[in-house]
């Protein structure tokens, strides 16, 4: 994996890095008869590779070219791939041998075409990256499911991101996969549910998994389906103990039901999204932040959107490597609101770590935005949990709710809210008549307390 990860994000991570940087070689062998010996004399110790991207000529670099490992790499975003680029990946696809990596992002029509080429057993390929390109769009209907043959097998491959893949648990191919040491499955659909004990068996055979994401599609637990869960009987308790990525999406149940069968000794990066529901109970995911030491936590921004809100902390100010993401899914505002207080309260030992706090504001539904405001209590459990905070930034239409929720009622304290709060700065929306001195009673109650705050207008 060619990557530099101080310069990296969590994206890029997962996809394996910029495999164009393959090519390096491919102008040094020009350079002279001698260069050219040595490099290919030593192609093996090099791991030269052919590169099969958008535009490659595939067939005549096949003719024409070594022996050497290939290397599919079509992670675009365009909305077609040409009938010469398809007819070039399935010719690269058919060189079982000689495949190292594959990546694909395409829409299903295109995908489902091109994994039927994935016939038998693949002896050197390392990473394989396949995405559905219709999740670039919410609004595009999900129904159509990808799935490998029955015979493909991959027994050395050590990274495997797939998105809408309908692969039951038991399939041979997830027992053969003792190398990974990222497994990210996104989108998994309806048609497959992973039990909890069962999900537990066939990680404990991938000991050396460094990334873990596990994202259902929907919140399949509903009704009698949830209340089976509670009463199922888990055995298999495991150690992950290279394990330093850890992502979930589905109901907080289910996560709650394997939380305290996984052991976790070094994980570093926490994600989970959870979908829409009244109230939240994660005791074991509290207990796991509480005890995970490898957590840093420094900057945060919450975000709210058309239909989720997103916290994101990451170690410092300037990280592309989040420490904690985590997403709540729903369109109320002030459901927003109070159940990210209501997850925050349950991390707040994490979160008082956080110095530096951004409230942001990105719903662009006007039906939704429109006259949508929290309630005041709402807003002050939520800035309870950040007690630490240094600075704060608001953006938007957060300004006039927030000076409100600041401003201390006639029992409260001015310095019971982010006591150490140092700093506020704050962007409005032009023309919405916010004045200059909206804070102005809240910065006037920290001043008596003596806890003065500077306010800035960007």
């Amino acid at each position: 994996m060619i990557l530099d990860e101080n310069k990296a994000n969590d994206t890029q991570i997962v996809e394996g890095g910029y495999w164009h940087r393959e090519r390096w070689w491919y102008k040094l062998v020009h350079v002279c008869r001698r260069w050219r010996y040595l490099m290919l004399e030593s192609a093996s110790y090099l791991r030269l590779s052919l590169v099969c991207t958008r535009g490659t000529p595939v067939a005549a670099m096949l003719a024409h070219s070594p022996p050497l490992p290939l290397i599919i790499d079509h992670l675009d975003q365009a909305d077609y791939v040409t009938a010469k680029d398809e007819e070039g990946i399935v010719l690269a696809l058919r060189h079982r041998d000689r495949l190292r990596r594959i990546r694909l992002l395409k829409a299903v029509h295109v995908l489902q075409k091109l994994i039927t080429v994935l016939d038998g057993e693949y002896p050197i390929l390392e990473h394989l990256y396949i995405t559905d390109q219709r999740y670039l769009r919410p609004m595009i209907k999900r129904n159509a499911e990808l799935n490998f043959r029955e015979n493909f097998r991959a027994p050395q491959i050590r990274c495997l991101v797939l998105m809408n893949f309908a692969i039951p648990i038991g399939s041979p191919l997830l027992t053969t996969m003792g190398n990974l040491v990222a497994l990210d499955l996104s989108m998994i659909p309806h048609s497959v549910y992973f039990r909890p004990d069962s999900l537990l068996q066939r990680l404990s055979l991938m000991p050396q998994l460094e990334i873990l994401g596990i994202y259902y599609n929907s919140d399949i637990l509903r009704g009698d389906m949830e209340r089976h869960l509670l009463h199922t009987t888990i055995t298999t308790r495991i150690t992950l103990p290279n394990l330093r990525r850890f992502g979930f999406q589905g109901a907080n149940a289910y996560l709650e039901a394997l939380l305290p069968w996984i052991i976790m000794p070094l994980l570093e990066r926490l994600q989970f999204y959870f979908f829409n529901q009244p109230t939240y109970s994660i005791p074991h995911l509290q207990q796991l932040t509480d005890t995970t030491g490898n957590l840093r936590l420094k900057h945060a921004r919450l975000t709210f959107y058309d239909d989720h809100v997103g916290l994101i902390v990451y170690p410092h100010k300037g990280a592309t490597m989040y420490t904690l993401d985590m997403s709540l899914i729903g369109r109320n505002f002030d459901w927003q609101v109070a159940s990210t207080a209501q997850v925050c309260r349950m991390l707040r030992t994490v979160l008082f770590e956080v110095e530096h706090l951004v409230l942001d504001y990105e719903r662009h539904n006007i039906s939704l935005w429109w006259g949508a405001v929290a309630h005041r209590i709402h807003w002050r459990e939520l800035l309870g949990t950040f007690h630490n905070a240094k600075t704060l930034y608001l953006r938007f239409w957060l300004v006039e709710q927030l000076a409100s929720a600041l401003q201390p009622g006639e029992e409260e304290s001015s310095t019971e809210l982010l006591p150490e709060l140092q700093e506020l700065s704050y962007l409005a929306v032009p023309g919405t008549g916010v004045a200059y001195d909206t804070f102005a009673g809240f910065t006037d109650e920290r001043q008596k307390a003596g806890r003065p705050v500077t306010v800035v207008r960007r």
